[in-house]
């Protein structure tokens, strides 16, 4: 009875690892391992780019899935806990795909349905990349998760760590790639 309660535990985690491996997110504006361009850069804190969100796409998503949230994060930030640059909640479920500059702030150009969690930059939109002048290029953690409900309830204010907890706890499956930014030191 062991044997067999084994092998049914493992031929499940095996399935379930098999889906989570087919759910893929790419951008047809950044590529995984690559830098990001300066066009993604935050206008403001020293930093000058267009603070513009990169377009991104998914497919894959596990059986079940419900509504997609999409975050960006920076784990190299001199913060002590990294940095938010974009969280998205509550797209619908037939949404596989975000257009350059979704992550405007006021949310008119996410479709319809979805919502911005306030971000570490004090805003509900996108933050672009903005690290230390002269600090090593950070990383930057593109993921769409895979919610098994149609939505997060958080606050309106509710922050971008809040709006995670919420996410990893209804969590089906995710998909992630990072890319780099760094500038250079000032002279």
């Amino acid at each position: 009875m062991m044997r067999k309660l084994l092998l049914a535990a493992a031929l499940a985690a095996t399935s379930t690892f098999a889906v989570a491996t087919d759910f893929e997110l790419s951008s047809p504006d950044i590529k995984p391992g690559s830098m990001i361009d300066k066009r993604f850069e935050f206008n403001g804190f020293g930093c000058s780019g267009e603070n513009k969100s990169p377009a991104l796409q998914w497919r894959g998503a596990p059986a079940g899935t419900q509504s997609f949230a999409v975050t960006v994060y920076d784990p190299d930030a001199p913060t002590g806990s990294g940095w938010w640059h974009w969280s998205v909640i509550d797209l619908p479920a037939e949404v596989h795909a975000l257009a350059a500059d979704a992550g405007a702030v006021g949310g008119a150009k996410l479709p319809a349905g979805a919502k911005h969690v306030r971000i570490d930059y004090g805003v509900a939109g996108w933050g672009g990349t903005c690290p230390p002048q002269g600090d090593k290029a950070h990383r930057y953690i593109f993921t769409v998760y895979a919610l098994k409900t149609a939505k997060i309830e958080i606050p309106a204010d509710a922050t971008a760590a809040l709006a995670g907890y919420m996410i990893n706890a209804n969590t089906l499956g995710k998909a992630s790639f990072v890319a780099h930014y760094g500038r250079a030191k000032a002279n």
